[in-house]
């Protein structure tokens, strides 16, 4: 697909982000992509951890089929990197549709990505991109960010956290 326009591309999301953004507050970031779409195993799992997040948004998440049986590449890269089975279909249905982004905060989910060739990002770099996109000032994100560790789930270091928010303050 990759589209040119933000407002036309289509994203495929695993569960880490959509949790952790609806933690933070800022599911809404979601908002200025046409189509936010999650295999049904990846619906479940924030059904379970994060209800919430489906519900209420102005977000166009949507719940689609995957093409079944799982490629016997993506079997390997499954098996390769110890990958669940939400992660899986979230990456077959993003290679199936050529979707212009995937979204997932697993490092081994990203390391399969790269694999495949696909353009991934995380919760950070969502919000990161809040900032190119007007979305939130400078201020804001560096706020949210140090607030990330009290009040999400997502799993960083420290350090790198600090490092992101200096780089925030820095920047022009």
């Amino acid at each position: 697909m990759a589209a040119t326009d933000p407002l036309a591309r289509v994203v495929v999301c695993d569960a880490g982000p959509l949790i952790h953004l609806d933690e933070l507050g800022c599911l809404a970031l979601l908002s200025d992509f046409a189509r936010v779409l999650l295999p049904a195993s990846v619906w479940e799992e924030v059904s379970r951890h994060r209800p919430a997040a489906l519900a209420g948004t102005n977000v166009a998440l949507e719940q689609s089929a995957v093409a079944a049986p799982l490629p016997a590449d993506l079997a390997g890269l499954g098996r390769l990197f110890a990958l669940h089975r939400a992660e899986l279909d979230a990456l077959h249905l993003a290679r199936e549709l050529e979707a212009d982004l995937f979204l997932t905060d697993d490092t081994a989910a990203r390391l399969a990505a790269r694999q495949l060739s696909m353009p991934v990002h995380g919760t950070i770099g969502i919000v990161l991109r809040a900032i190119r996109r007007g979305q939130k000032s400078k201020a804001d994100v560096a706020s949210i960010l140090r607030s990330l560790p009290t009040v999400s789930t997502l799993h960083i270091r420290q350090s790198m956290l600090d490092e992101i928010v200096r780089e925030i303050e820095a920047g022009p």
